[in-house]
């Protein structure tokens, strides 16, 4: 006869055993894979796309105002300086180009635009291939002319030209700057009585009283009266050309 203890402890052991083989069998049941994610209705934008960039806008019109002196298209309005040497001058896509030549150059034509006082002319400018100056702007001071040089004598001398028979490069309006070819460059000239002004990307290079000043241009730079721009053994372009009335 079996012992009642042993008995019992033979039915437990067996119930233990049972239970550890269901638990066992529960964890090794492979979990559900998880449902895959809805397609995005937003197909993603390809890397390697390239988007096109915009033309470059051509200036038509000043702000209010002002008077725009170039149409962004032609040389209307304007003549090619005849200067000895010159280089070819082109006008398209918003800008006039200046190639390479001795001297090159705009005289504005239509005379009855420009008043002699009282006036800013501003535009934007950038040398494209050489190392002296990219812009040469002469204009009327009363009954008088001046030019304002903009990276002449090697690439960096800004100055009036001329004040007492003294050009950009000696007189009190002469400084040194830094211009990297290739890049735009905003220059604006204010003249007032007794008074012309300069700036360059908004920094003020020449603030002059012209009282009891002898004002004048060199003498090349006479066939760009009364309104002129030239260059001077240097690629350039200039664009967004304006005048406005004081």
């Amino acid at each position: 006869m079996i012992n009642p203890a042993l008995k019992a402890f033979a039915t437990g052991l067996m119930a233990c055993l049972a239970l550890v083989t269901l638990g066992g069998c529960c964890c090794l049941k492979p979990a559900a894979s998880p449902a895959p994610a809805a397609a995005s209705a937003t197909k993603s934008p390809d890397p390697t796309a390239v988007t096109a960039a915009p033309s470059p806008a051509i200036a038509t019109s000043a702000p209010a105002g002002s008077t725009a002196l170039f149409d962004g298209r032609s040389l209307a309005g304007w003549q090619i300086t005849d200067f000895a040497g010159k280089g070819p001058v082109t006008a398209a896509n918003g800008q006039i180009n200046v190639g390479l030549g001795h001297m090159t150059g705009i005289t504005l034509t239509n005379t009855n635009l420009m008043p002699q006082m009282n006036y800013e002319l501003s535009l934007e400018a950038m040398r494209v291939d050489g190392s002296d100056f990219f812009c040469g702007l002469t204009f009327p001071v009363g009954s008088n002319f001046c030019s304002f040089i903009v990276g002449g004598w090697g690439g960096g001398v800004v100055g009036l030209s001329s004040l007492n028979s003294e050009d950009a490069s000696q007189n009190e309006t002469t400084k040194y700057l830094n211009f990297a070819n290739g890049r735009w460059f905003k220059i604006r000239v204010r003249v007032q009585p007794e008074r012309i002004q300069a700036w360059i990307d908004n920094d003020s290079v020449v603030d002059v009283e012209t009282k009891e000043k002898q004002l004048g241009i060199r003498m090349e730079m006479e066939s760009c009266t009364p309104v002129g721009l030239a260059t001077w053994n240097t690629a350039a372009a200039w664009r967004n050309i304006q005048l406005r009335k004081l």
